[in-house]
């Protein structure tokens, strides 16, 4: 009668390798659930938010302009829901396209010198105020928008309005004081700066060393460089930071409501008072006051919000993805 001979014993360290095996095995399947369930939690936070959105607002909806206008002291007369929320939505759009505008430059330059022109112990210093401006408070921005700021920036804004009134934008006479919505872009420009500068710069610094010293190696002087290797390198992280520092001017409240004199006019008179308002900003003015059919209003208002917010972001993945192939910074 024969025997099989069992088979021989894995050594310890094979042993070890195959527990090992098994247990990341295990880990990553654990982490892979946490990641999607993540996921899901944030599609279903922003799903109850818009419902909740819907469901508040549907008293406004559903109600006629006269009803609206009987019910609420201060929703306009002979106008419906439309017509009431469109200048919001305009005002809210003419007033983060300035601050962006104002902003994005700046704060790419910024940028460009804290990473790839500033000495060591300078960038590092500049780097921690940027980070720092990040941190302030909207109400110290209002404050200082409108009784430091403003008072300054009259004669610049009555210059403009002289000399270039012929262009819609800066059409004269300028207010005095200047609580008017190129003032408030200046500001919420102000806020957005430090968001957008630290994102580009952490873009910028994430450009490959190769790409750099290759063309410095074909003679590009350092602006070259920059132009033909960084820029394009960071361009999708660029366009992500714009829209970071955008989500922020879109929902801005307090600075606006204590710098705008409020007007509900489709205007692109950026110098003059009583011409524009935000949604943000309306909400915050009159909620406190409001009977329940205006907190309905109001809150339709904030889902016309949350649908712009939305389709931003949205526009800004789309151009991300665009660009994926020029950028590993995404």
């Amino acid at each position: 009668m024969t025997t099989t001979a069992p088979p021989p014993a894995a050594p310890p360290a094979a042993r070890r390798r195959r527990r090992r095996t098994t247990s990341d095995t295990g880990l990553s399947r654990v982490f892979r659930w946490l990641s999607t369930g993540a996921g899901a939690l944030i599609l279903l936070v922003l799903a109850a938010v818009a419902i909740f959105l819907l469901i508040e607002a549907w008293p406004a909806i559903s109600a006629g302009g006269d009803e609206l206008s009987a019910r609420v002291s201060w929703f306009p007369e002979d106008a419906n829901l439309v017509t009431f929320v469109g200048p919001l939505v305009f005002g809210t759009l003419l007033a983060a396209a300035l601050a962006l505008a104002i902003a994005t430059p700046l704060a790419v330059g910024i940028a460009l010198f804290i990473s790839h022109y500033a000495p060591r112990r300078l960038a590092s210093a500049l780097g921690y105020v940027v980070d720092l401006l990040a941190a302030i408070p909207s109400v110290v921005y209002g404050l200082w928008g409108a009784l430091t700021f403003a008072p300054l920036v009259y004669p610049v804004w009555d210059w403009l309005a002289s000399t270039l009134g012929w262009f819609p934008l800066f059409a004269g006479p300028a207010s005095q004081p200047p609580r008017v919505m190129l003032t408030v872009a200046v500001v919420l420009a102000a806020m957005i700066l430090p968001i957008i500068t630290a994102v580009c710069r952490e873009v910028f610094l994430q450009t490959p060393r190769l790409h750099e010293e290759a063309a410095l190696a074909l003679g590009a002087t350092r602006w070259e460089m920059v132009r033909t290797a960084v820029l394009p390198f960071a361009r999708s992280g660029i366009v992500s930071a714009s829209m970071l520092g955008l989500g922020r001017a879109l929902g801005e409240t307090m600075a606006v409501l204590m710098i705008l004199s409020p007007g509900t006019l489709y205007s692109f008179a950026v110098l003059q008072a009583g011409q524009q308002q935000t949604i943000a900003a309306n909400i915050a003015a009159q909620y406190p006051e409001a009977p329940p059919l205006g907190v309905s209003t109001l809150i339709a208002t904030g889902l016309a919000l949350f649908v712009i917010t939305m389709a931003v972001n949205m526009a800004a993945r789309a151009i991300v993805a665009r660009r994926k192939d020029f950028s590993g910074a995404n």
